[in-house]
Parts: C-alpha cells; structure tokens; sequence
C-alpha cells in the first residue's frame, strides 16, 4: 500500500477531467475542514495533506489521481439547528442567548445555525423565534471566537 502526502488539492471535482476513472469519495467532518493535517486511508492508499499558510479543504477537493482512481473529498452533514429569526429584537435576543453560552454559530442568509444540542431547542421558543433541526453540509468549520472577557 502506497502513501502520498501532499500540500495541495489537485483541484475541484465539478471541474476536474474524470474521464473513465473511478471516483471514490473521502468522508470528513466538518470540523476537520480547519485542520492543516489530515490522513486518509483510500483505495489507493494512505493519503496525507499538510497545507501551509491559509489553504484549507473543501468539499469537493480532489486529492488523489492516478490512471485507474480520482480520491475527492465528501463533507459530511452535521445534525445541526436553524434559527430564523422574523425581527431584528428576535435576533438580537436569540444571537445574545447563544453567545452567553459561547456557542459558535453560523449566519446562513437570515438564519443561524448551531451544532445540534438538545437544551438548545427550546431557545427558540423563549425568544419566539422559529427552530428546526436539520441535517446539513456546513462548508466552514465552526470556530469559537477566543476573546478574553469577565462575568463581572
């Protein structure tokens, strides 16, 4: 069994020349798209990404082609809530309630999106604002923003 390390996607696969080849798609978390390392095991092998400076993997990167197999990367869908805020008093309420829990969140259009939790779910209701749990593809990673701050 080969192994490959890399330092770049080889391109997109919406874009890529498969020709006859054989595609075979690699599951990631979401959580791994932030990750400057990552291995794979693939029908062709290990395959390992190190990205220097900013360069990060999307869905749909291809990472592995030879003449016979092209290795893409298939982003999996996180179990997740979307609130969707009708006003500007409900977001702000709704934004607020999250951010007290240090929750990183995702602005989709008018919506927020969170990892899913449980105690989480009434949240919408106390605020009056609309919730629903979804499974979805999230294209960035979740990140905490990391300021100090005091309860004070």
């Amino acid at each position: 069994m080969s192994v490959v390390i890399r330092s770049e996607t080889l391109g997109r696969l919406d874009t890529f020349a498969v020709g006859a080849r054989t595609v075979e798609r690699v599951s990631v978390r979401s959580d791994d798209l932030a990750k400057r390392v990552l291995r794979f095991s693939t029908g062709a092998g290990e395959i390992g990404l190190r990205f220097e400076g900013s360069e990060r993997l999307h869905d749909g990167d291809v990472i592995f082609a030879d003449e016979r197999l092209v290795v893409a990367v298939l982003v999996a869908a996180d179990d997740v809530l979307v609130f969707e805020p009708g006003s500007i008093r409900a977001a702000i309420g709704i934004a607020h309630a999250l951010g007290n829990r240090h929750l990183p969140i995702q602005a989709e259009g008018d919506a927020i999106v969170v990892r899913y939790d449980p105690l989480l779910e009434s949240l919408g209701a106390e605020h009056g604002v609309s919730v629903r749990r979804e499974q979805r593809v999230i294209t960035q990673p979740f990140r905490h923003a990391h300021a100090p701050h005091a309860h004070d």
